[in-house]
């Protein structure tokens, strides 16, 4: 079957040659972005090894933040190739506010190629659920539309339907860390078995992880042992 696939792919890129969302450009690497364009991503270089905050400086060894010291979240690590700002703002503002499926793809590969160099492989990727009245308002999940691409090019089952949002929370902009975590209290819940040893969860953008925090405190109790965190970039 991944013949197949293969082969489709090989054929999609010989008659529909991957082109540059950003620039126009030629794609690379059969993704729909230049090599040039691809250089220039902010990239999150330096960041806590479990909640990916951005470091203004290197450090010598893995390093957790003031705040992962402080407070273990429930979450084990997070994987965030790249900040939240210029070009991969404008992708995922464009998916997520426009519907533009093409940046879903082309996010989902970016972040495919960094977590298959950096990250253990998971039994199965979990993508945020969105909750009912959100969906209908946008008419589908940004994050499940990136865990789409991710799962198929590294043959990870996906799993959207074990966990359900069943509070419609307010929309997190503009509050704290704090704020963020009383929003999401009690917010995510199990409704199937999940029955793995380790998960990632997938968003596309994580600010304080406390979204990801709360969901990952409902798979520990459901019995997953290691939850890590997927993200196309960090704020």
């Amino acid at each position: 079957m991944n013949k197949v696939y293969n082969w489709i792919t090989i054929i999609q890129n010989a008659v529909f040659r991957p082109t540059c969302i950003l620039c126009g450009n030629p794609g690379f690497n059969m993704l729909d972005l230049c090599e040039s364009c691809h250089r220039h991503l902010p990239k999150n270089l330096h960041c806590c090894y479990r909640c990916a905050e951005i470091f203004p400086a290197p450090a010598a060894v893995p390093t957790l933040c003031g705040r992962c010291i402080s407070e273990t979240p429930a979450f084990d690590e997070t994987y965030a190739p790249f900040i939240h700002q210029d070009d991969i703002r404008y992708l995922i503002t464009g998916l997520k506010f426009g519907a533009q499926f093409k940046n879903a793809r082309l996010l989902g590969g970016l972040l495919a190629e960094f977590v298959q160099q950096s990250a253990e492989t998971p039994d199965l990727i979990l993508p945020v659920p969105l909750h009912i009245a959100r969906y209908r308002e946008r008419g589908f999940n940004q994050s499940l539309e990136i865990a789409r691409t991710v799962s198929k090019l590294m043959a990870i089952p996906l799993d959207y339907a074990s966990c359900i949002r069943h509070k419609d929370t307010a929309h997190q902009t503009g509050l704290n860390a704090k704020s963020r975590q009383k929003n999401l209290n009690r917010a995510f819940s199990c409704i199937k078995p999940i029955n793995v040893h380790h998960v990632a969860i997938l968003d596309d953008v994580m600010t304080t992880g406390s979204t990801a925090n709360a969901l990952a405190g409902v798979l520990k109790k459901a019995g997953v042992n290691r939850v890590d965190v997927w993200v196309c970039a960090r704020a």
